[in-house]
């Protein structure tokens, strides 16, 4: 996406709710001008904090996922006999809500990073492997054949054939997972913690009803998404050129 469109996307959005804010006068609705210098005043100091703990959960998270994940999946594509002993488990767990198992990671983990980062990757985990496995099985027989044809063996099929034809699929699961990583981040740390967005938002504004603060703090959880979002894409762009052609170049 050009920046251009983001950036009147993002104006067209400020302006709806700078009028919306003063034709409500509200004080539960601060105007955008309003928000924006409490969330410039404070990011240097305790929000600028919170974000950065809230982003290093976020990106190990991603990380951890996409390190089991994307290898699993690839092989679960290319080795039927491994899918099926482990299909039925993804079709067990995958339809359950991952996050009321919450309150188990609290209790076996504690209440600091790694339970918060176990749960997210466990929710991004099935995503991703869904997303791969079924990318990894759809390639042509014809396309594998070629190649063991010239005498590559498993290890170069899965480097060679599996890896970049399942990479541009892994990156878009990672994509739409992020919107998911950033809710459940918040949920998770909007209780048992001492820092991140979620608790800035509802223990340090929310909770005093500090409207301006929470509104930058949710300010600050989308740009966390969106800074996420864009660093995909540019990685997209990146290892997967040959996507980028006269259809994909909106992207």
């Amino acid at each position: 996406m050009k920046k251009r469109d983001l950036l009147f996307a993002l104006l067209v959005i400020f302006a709806a709710w700078e009028t919306v804010s003063l034709a409500v006068n509200i004080s539960i609705l601060p105007p955008p001008t309003e928000v924006l210098l409490v969330f410039f005043q404070r990011f240097p100091n305790e929000l600028g904090w919170h974000f950065l703990v809230s982003t290093w959960r976020v990106v190990a998270s991603i990380l951890l996922a996409v390190a089991t994940a994307v290898p699993l999946g690839m092989a679960m594509g290319q080795m039927p006999q491994l899918d099926k002993v482990i299909a039925p488990f993804v079709y067990v767990f995958y339809p359950i809500p991952k996050i009321v198992f919450l309150p188990i990671f609290l209790l076996i983990l504690g209440i600091g990073n790694v339970s918060k980062i176990g749960i997210i990757s466990l929710i991004l985990f099935f995503q991703i492997l869904v997303v791969v496995r079924d990318e990894a099985r759809a390639l042509r027989p014809e396309l594998i054949l070629s190649v063991r044809s010239l005498g590559a063996g498993r290890r170069a099929l899965f480097r060679y054939v599996y890896l970049p034809a399942c990479l541009p699929a892994a990156l878009t699961a990672v994509r739409v997972s992020i919107g998911t990583a950033v809710a459940v981040l918040f949920f998770a740390e909007s209780f048992a913690t001492t820092s991140g967005l979620g608790y800035y938002i509802i223990v340090e504004t929310w909770g005093k009803l500090d409207y301006p603060g929470l509104y930058s703090g949710v300010l600050a959880m989308s740009l966390l998404g969106l800074m996420l979002y864009g660093v995909t894409d540019r990685l997209e762009r990146k290892l997967c050129p040959w996507m980028r052609s006269a259809g994909g170049k909106s992207k």
